[in-house]
């Protein structure tokens, strides 16, 4: 015979916590196993929950970047034109394939930017900055940056990234790495060109500019630039090979 303390016992858990002993049909299924959110919890260890970046200001947000940037620079990492000892190690032995599988992951993630970071510099520095955003300056052969990157600044697919939303010390240490080497793309490397055709002082007056200005409320990437880009880029597929 079962003890009567046993009963009372039973019927305060199921009266309590009805969910232990009852099938809740509303439940959601579980995740499976081996699911791609599982897979990426490593990338979001740094790049903050759904790649959207953290407040530390130095992992950048990848988050609703184009696809063909995000496997860009996952190729970079895994073949040794970016260096980084934590990426390579996570994808140093991932095949292509796989690579375009995190990438489309986290360009279809869209969570809501952070505000726009307060400037420090002042007004003469961020109107520098200004210019060479907008117009670029042709007595140095630097482009405006919107010319490859948008008129929104906010990428354009396939393969160019959006300049807005990133931090001011990320920015600053992105082109820091182009001009002293420690950062490549596909050649022709055409950011390389750009960052050593500018002053220490320029660069810091458009990552400035850059990090204080808001994301548009629709923030996607443009489908496709409106004039040709001044500079051929090796990252940046033409048109025949996007079409293939």
């Amino acid at each position: 015979m079962i003890p009567r303390c046993a009963w009372h016992l039973a019927l305060l858990l199921l009266l309590a916590c009805p969910g232990l002993c009852v099938a809740d049909d509303a439940a959601p299924a579980p995740e499976p196993l081996d699911s791609m959110h599982q897979r990426v919890l490593p990338c979001m260890a740094c790049h903050g929950d759904q790649g959207r970046a953290t407040n530390d200001g130095y992992y950048p947000r990848i988050a609703g970047k184009p696809a063909g940037y995000l496997y860009n620079q996952l190729l970079n990492f895994r073949d040794g034109r970016r260096r980084y000892p934590m990426m390579t190690y996570l994808v140093e032995r991932q095949n292509d394939a796989y690579l375009h599988e995190l990438a489309r992951y986290f360009a279809d993630r869209h969570a809501p930017y952070p505000p726009p970071q307060q400037p420090e510099a002042d007004a003469a520095v961020l109107a520098r900055g200004a210019t060479l955003v907008r117009d670029g300056d042709a007595s140095l052969k630097v482009p405006a940056c919107r010319s490859c990157h948008g008129e929104r600044l906010t990428g354009v697919l396939p393969a160019t990234p959006g300049l807005l939303g990133l931090s001011h010390d990320y920015l600053l240490g992105q082109l820091g790495a182009w001009r002293i080497g420690g950062r490549h793309a596909q050649a022709p490397d055409c950011m390389h060109e750009i960052v050593l055709r500018l002053t220490p002082t320029d660069l810091y007056a458009v990552t400035d500019w850059l990090s204080s200005q808001a994301v548009p409320a629709d923030p996607l990437p443009a489908t496709t630039l409106p004039t040709p880009m001044p500079m051929v880029c090796g990252s940046v597929p033409t048109l025949a090979e996007a079409a293939e």
